[in-house]
C-alpha cells in the first residue's frame, strides 16, 4: 500500500495518533534542546552572553517566518494534491518549495547582514549585550538557507506520509546540536559564535540526512533544482496558503517586544524574569497542542482533497477535544501547582510569588486555545487561506497588541498580564464564529 493511501482508509483516530505523537516528540525535544542551550551558553560563556542571547530570539524567529511561509504553504497543497491524485503536482510544488527556499534564505541573509548592527539595536541590544548577539547572529544568517531548507523539507516529509522520518530529522539535529554545543563552547573555547556553529551544523547534517531519504522510490518526490523553474500559480498558491504561518510568527515577534517593553517600564527586570519562567510553562503545552495541529494538517488536507468531508470532519473533531485536553492541563498546572511548578526554576520567594500570580492570570482562559489553534490550522489545512490569516491575525494583531497597548494605562503590570487571556478569548469567540459560518458552506460541498 502507498503510504498515503492510509491517509484515505486507517481510523481516523490511529492515524491522528500517528502523525501527531511523532510531531509532538520533536517539538518538544526542541524545546528542551533551547534550554539546555541557554544553559550551555550561560556557563560557560557569561551571563551577558545570555542576554546577547535572548536579543536574538525575536530575530531569528522573524527570519524563520519566511521559512514558515514557504513550508506550511507547501505541505498544505502537496497534502490537498495527493488527495486529488495529482502526483505530477505534487512533484512541481517540493521543487517551487525548494527554489522558493533557495530565494528567500539567500536573499534575507544578504540584508540582514548588511544591517545587523541596527536591526539588533531595534530588538533592544545595549552597548553591554550587541557584541554577543552580532557574533551568533552572523554564523546563524550565513547558514540561514539551510535552515530553511531542512524545515521545508521536514514539514512536506511529513505530509507525505512520512512523520516518523521528520521526527527522526528534528531528533537528530538536537542530539548533533547538544553534543557540538559543549565540544565547541567547552572543550574549544569557542564562545557564543561555537553554539551559533553548531546549530548550523548540525541543519547542514540534517539536511544531507533528509535528502538521502528522498532518494527511496517509495517517496512521490525528488530534489531536482536544476531542471525546475519557478511556475507562477504554484508560487502563488504556496504563498496565500502559508501566509497565515508567515503573519502569526511575524506577529508574535513584535508582541514580544511590547510584551518586554511593557514589564520593563512597569515591573523592572524581576517582572521580566516572572514572565520568562510561566512562559517557558505555557509554551510547553502549546508546542504538545502544536505539534498535534501539525499531525492533523495532512490528514485534513489529503481528505479534503480527496472529497471525503466525513472522515475530514471527524479529523477535526477528534482533534479539538485532544487538544482541549491538553490545554485543560496547562489551565490546572497553572491554577493548583503553578508555585509548585515555578519554585523549579528559582529559589527566590519574590519571583516564584510573581510568576506563579502571573501563570494563574495567563491560563485563564486555556482550555479552549486548544480548539482555537486547531481551527486555524484546520481552515489553512483545506486551503481556506483568506479564513486562517484572519484567525492568525485575530489573536495576535487584532487583539494582543491592542490590548498591551490599552490596558497596561488603567491596570500598571496586571494590565501587561490580563492582555493574554483577553486576546484568547477574543481569539477563541472569533474562530467560532467564522466555523459557523463556514461549515454550512462544507456541507454543500459534501452533498455535492
Amino acid at each position: 500500500m502507498d503510504n498515503t493511501d492510509k491517509l484515505k482508509i486507517e481510523p481516523i483516530g490511529k492515524l491522528l495518533l500517528k502523525f501527531a505523537i511523532p510531531a509532538i516528540i520533536a517539538m518538544t525535544a526542541t524545546s528542551l534542546y533551547n534550554i539546555v542551550d541557554s544553559i550551555f551558553i550561560g556557563q560557560g560563556v557569561g551571563p551577558m552572553a545570555i542576554s546577547g542571547l535572548a536579543i536574538t530570539f525575536p530575530f531569528m524567529n522573524l527570519t524563520a517566518a519566511f521559512g514558515a511561509l514557504v513550508g506550511a504553504g507547501a505541505a498544505t497543497l502537496i497534502s490537498i494534491r495527493l488527495g486529488q491524485g495529482e502526483k505530477e503536482q505534487v512533484k512541481k510544488i517540493f521543487n517551487n518549495m525548494i527554489l522558493l527556499n533557495l530565494t528567500l534564505g539567500i536573499s534575507i541573509s544578504i540584508i540582514s547582514l548588511i544591517f545587523i548592527n541596527p536591526i539588533l539595536t531595534f530588538f533592544g541590544a545595549s552597548e553591554n549585550t550587541i557584541g554577543y548577539a552580532r557574533e551568533y547572529m552572523i554564523v546563524i544568517l550565513i547558514g540561514n538557507v539551510v535552515t530553511h531548507l531542512y524545515f521545508g523539507i521536514n514539514t512536506v516529509l511529513r505530509s507525505l506520509g512520512y512523520p516518523n522520518k521528520a521526527m527522526q530529522a528534528t531528533i537528530q539535529t538536537v542530539l548533533i546540536n547538544v553534543v557540538l554545543d559543549a565540544l565547541f563552547i567547552f572543550v574549544f573555547h569557542m564562545g557564543i559564535r561555537g553554539a551559533a556553529i553548531a546549530t548550523v551544523c548540525s541543519q547542514v547534517i540534517a539536511l544531507v540526512w533528509q535528502i538521502f531519504q528522498l532518494r527511496n522510490p517509495n517517496i512521490t518526490v525528488r530534489l531536482d533544482v536544476k531542471s525546475s523553474k519557478f511556475e507562477k500559480e504554484i508560487v502563488k498558491n504556496i504563498i496565500n496558503i502559508g501566509m497565515p504561518q508567515f503573519i502569526m510568527n511575524a506577529a508574535a515577534c513584535f508582541v514580544a517586544i511590547l510584551i518586554n517593553k511593557g514589564l520593563m517600564h512597569y515591573g523592572g527586570d524581576f517582572a521580566v524574569g516572572a514572565y520568562g519562567i510561566q512562559n517557558r510553562i505555557v509554551f510547553l503545552f502549546l508546542m504538545i497542542s502544536m505539534g498535534l495541529c501539525q499531525g492533523m494538517q495532512p490528514i485534513a488536507g489529503y481528505n479534503y482533497g480527496a472529497g471525503n468531508y466525513e472522515r475530514l470532519m471527524k479529523v477535526f473533531k477528534y482533534s479539538v477535544i485532544f487538544a482541549t485536553a491538553i490545554t485543560s492541563c496547562c489551565f490546572i498546572t497553572g491554577t493548583f501547582w503553578g508555585k509548585a511548578v515555578c519554585s523549579l526554576f528559582t529559589n527566590d520567594v519574590g519571583m516564584i510569588k510573581l510568576s506563579a500570580e502571573n501563570l494563574r492570570i495567563t491560563v485563564l482562559i486555556m482550555p479552549i486555545i486548544g480548539f482555537q489553534m486547531v481551527t486555524s490550522i484546520f481552515f489553512q489545512s483545506v486551503g481556506k487561506a483568506q479564513v486562517a490569516i484572519i484567525l492568525s491575525l485575530s489573536r495576535q494583531v487584532l487583539f494582543y497588541i491592542p490590548a498591551l497597548l490599552i490596558l497596561p494605562e488603567f491596570w500598571a503590570l496586571n494590565g501587561v498580564w490580563y492582555s493574554a487571556p483577553f486576546a484568547d478569548l477574543a481569539s477563541a469567540t472569533t474562530a467560532t464564529i467564522l466555523l459557523l459560518v463556514y461549515l454550512p458552506k462544507l456541507k454543500t460541498l459534501k452533498n455535492e
